[in-house]
């Protein structure tokens, strides 16, 4: 199973470097890679790390309650499970970009939403169970918003494996 540890910065400023422990280092770094898919997960990862499953549970909890990941869990391909996945983006005028940011990121199929310096300043992930869904949702999303979506589904996958050692 893939699984997601985005890190976050524990500092006041982008130059802070933040002190882990050698626990913290060496979950952070594995669980990058994901879980395996036994019955044991955690367990198995701990064992992997020289530690026990409480320490590596207990470890990851307090990396989530300090900040110093954002989010762990797994990730889904919706494209291999049936559904519909794209990339979107919007055109929004900066004083109407926080409320168009709370309707679009109402609809429950909105993921990864972010602010870019550009011309389409408004970049999102739209996953949806059917792939038909996904014109739907953007149908919506106009219809709430009042500007449009531009749908752009992928051509070709690449998998970059992209891991930040700690």
């Amino acid at each position: 199973m893939s699984a997601i540890a985005e890190p976050s910065s524990r500092g006041d400023t982008s130059t802070d470097i933040p002190e882990f422990t050698n626990t913290e280092r060496a979950v952070i770094n594995r669980l990058q890679y994901g879980l395996p898919l036994t019955p044991t997960p955690y367990r198995d990862v701990a064992e992997e790390l020289g530690i026990s499953e409480q320490m590596l549970l207990d470890t990851l909890k307090a990396l989530l309650a300090n900040g110093t990941l954002t989010r762990f869990g797994p990730m889904f391909h919706a494209g291999e499970m049936g559904g519909g996945l794209t990339l979107a983006a919007m055109r929004i005028p900066a004083e109407a970009f926080e409320q168009v940011t709370e309707q679009v990121n109402s609809f429950p199929e909105v993921a990864h939403n972010y602010r870019r310096e550009h011309e389409l300043n408004m970049w999102f992930v739209l996953a949806t169970e059917t792939p038909e869904g996904i014109t739907d949702t953007i149908r919506h999303i106009e219809a709430l918003t009042g500007h449009p979506v531009y749908n752009m589904p992928k051509e070709q996958e690449f998998h970059v494996n992209l891991h930040f050692e700690v």
